[in-house]
């Protein structure tokens, strides 16, 4: 829905908080987050304490996930009241792997001004430390917490290509590195980032099978807040057609067009389909 052009309906500040170092507050959030009259905050215990830092005293109102539908709608009538509103999460971007998202969907809908403060972020912040060259990931968030749901969805992402970025919480760290090294393999690089920002922060590279014992053997590395970037499973390689399918492949495009001819390779054949409509194509180019 278009957002109407109303000066008397507020905007909701979508606003990345620190991760750890409150120093990592933008300029730009402290100015909103001390201008606005309303803060909507995952735990009001925890932004009590930024505001306190900060110097502000707005109202506050609880949004989290077990509310945040209800929450939604009263923020909606305080914006079109006019009040400008802050949302907030206890760490870093509201809506990535935290309470947000229906908020600002809710908003979208109502045609209220969504304006997102860019800031910390733990995934992004754990891509940039790293080293992997991929550029493509995939947030997977937290694994399911028991143990065969979390090994199912583990061997699920054991053929993705792209790096891989997951939360953890420190009472299943071990468990989850296990399972990693069970689903994945030993031999599957990964960086285990642990209290970002903060004081005994640590960054670790390595194999699955280097790491899980390195955790094992320090207690120190097993409290606080995690994130794991994971390698990405090697591309596979083409390894082309077997003679039979590309024989009768051969003999239909000697009749059909590509599609056709492709589609009956497919169904006679059993052999995938992108890889009978690449080799058609490099036929069909020779032939030119």
């Amino acid at each position: 829905m278009a957002q109407p052009d109303n000066r008397t309906v507020g905007t909701l500040y979508v606003v990345a908080t620190p991760i750890g170092n409150l120093q990592d507050l933008t300029v730009r959030a402290r100015d909103v987050l001390s201008r606005v009259t309303l803060l909507a905050a995952e735990d009001t215990r925890v932004s009590s304490g930024l505001m306190r830092h900060i110097g502000a005293q707005p109202r506050m109102l609880a949004v989290h996930e077990h509310n945040e539908r209800a929450a939604a709608e009263k923020l909606l009538q305080h914006l079109q009241a006019g009040e400008d509103v802050a949302l907030v999460s206890d760490a870093g971007t509201p809506g990535i792997s935290d309470p947000g998202a229906r908020v600002v969907a809710a908003m979208h809908q109502a045609g209220v001004r969504v304006e997102p403060l860019p800031g910390p972020s733990a995934v992004v912040t754990a891509l940039s430390a790293s080293g992997f060259e991929r550029t493509a990931f995939r947030f997977i968030g937290f694994l399911p917490p028991k143990h065969n749901a979390r090994l199912e969805a583990i061997r699920a992402l054991s053929d993705v290509t792209e790096l891989l970025v997951l939360y953890e919480a420190p009472h299943r760290i071990l468990d989850c590195m296990q399972d990693l090294l069970t689903g994945l393999g030993a031999s599957r690089e990964a960086v285990v980032c642990r209290e970002l920002s903060k004081t005994f922060e640590t960054i670790r590279r390595g194999t699955l099978g280097e790491l899980l014992p390195w955790m094992q053997a320090d207690p120190n590395q097993q409290r606080g807040e995690f994130v794991i970037v994971l390698d990405g499973a090697p591309e596979r390689v083409s390894e082309g057609l077997e003679e039979e399918p590309e024989r009768v492949l051969q003999i239909l495009l000697a009749e059909l067009p590509v599609k056709q001819a492709v589609a009956l390779a497919t169904r006679i054949s059993g052999a995938p389909r992108n890889l009978l409509y690449s080799r058609a194509l490099e036929l069909k180019a020779q032939e030119d």
